[in-house]
């Protein structure tokens, strides 16, 4: 599957050519079902979080990562991750040795644990000690973020203006996440009309984005 990176119709990236949702099947081949399983089990280690598991895909070589399949990709970053936090050397995984726990105390949950985490996932919520800077009805310009980390803020949607919708509270923030810093941003639901997002002025659709606090600029 070449879909997964939500690249297509991006310049030079070719057309967008979903499949139908009802003739697409959950895996195209036996070995995505197995690494799909691998990103569960060893996510359930507790030496990673999920925005970290993110990055670490997107931190190949980026003509890997457009060359690469959606669970290729996925493949990568579990590989990138277990060599990371010392679980296996970049020997050990090239002669597709088992994990031998190198990295500590492990968490390694029983089935009945796992299918709990599964069930329940992890909280994002988290306080605050500040105001959001934003209310539900202003306008909001998406900041144009150049960035060698992790970050939720599509490019599509960068330099765009939108207006606030709702104000979830205050959330894990992905960027500080996936370096392994622990804090929040408030996180807000921004509305985008098509016209600001591509200039198209001959339809009135629209695009909802959460985006955290940090993505966003007033617009006076």
């Amino acid at each position: 599957m070449k879909g997964g990176h939500d690249l297509g119709g991006r310049q030079g990236l070719g057309p967008i050519s979903p499949e139908p949702e009802a003739e697409e099947p959950v895996f195209h081949a036996d070995w995505e079902r197995r690494v799909f399983a691998m990103t569960l089990a060893t996510g359930m280690l507790g030496q990673w979080n999920i925005d970290e598991s993110r990055f670490a895909r997107e931190s190949q070589h980026p003509a890997d990562y457009l060359r690469n399949s959606y669970y290729e990709n996925w493949l990568a970053g579990i590989q990138n991750l277990l060599v990371k936090k010392g679980l296996l050397t970049e020997g050990e995984l090239a002669s597709a040795c088992m994990i031998k726990g190198g990295a500590g105390e492990l968490r390694v949950p029983n089935s009945e644990e796992a299918i709990k985490i599964l069930g329940t996932g992890g909280p994002t919520l988290m306080p605050s000690d500040g105001a959001p800077e934003f209310n539900v009805g202003d306008a909001v310009r998406a900041k144009k973020i150049h960035t060698r980390g992790h970050s939720r803020l599509p490019t599509y949607a960068q330099g765009s203006v939108g207006e606030i919708e709702e104000n979830y509270g205050c959330h894990v923030y992905p960027d500080k996440n996936s370096a392994g810093e622990h804090i929040g941003e408030f996180l807000y639901r921004v509305r985008f009309s098509s016209a600001s997002l591509w200039g198209s002025r001959d339809d009135n659709s629209e695009v909802l984005i959460d985006l955290w606090q940090p993505y966003l600029e007033s617009v006076e």
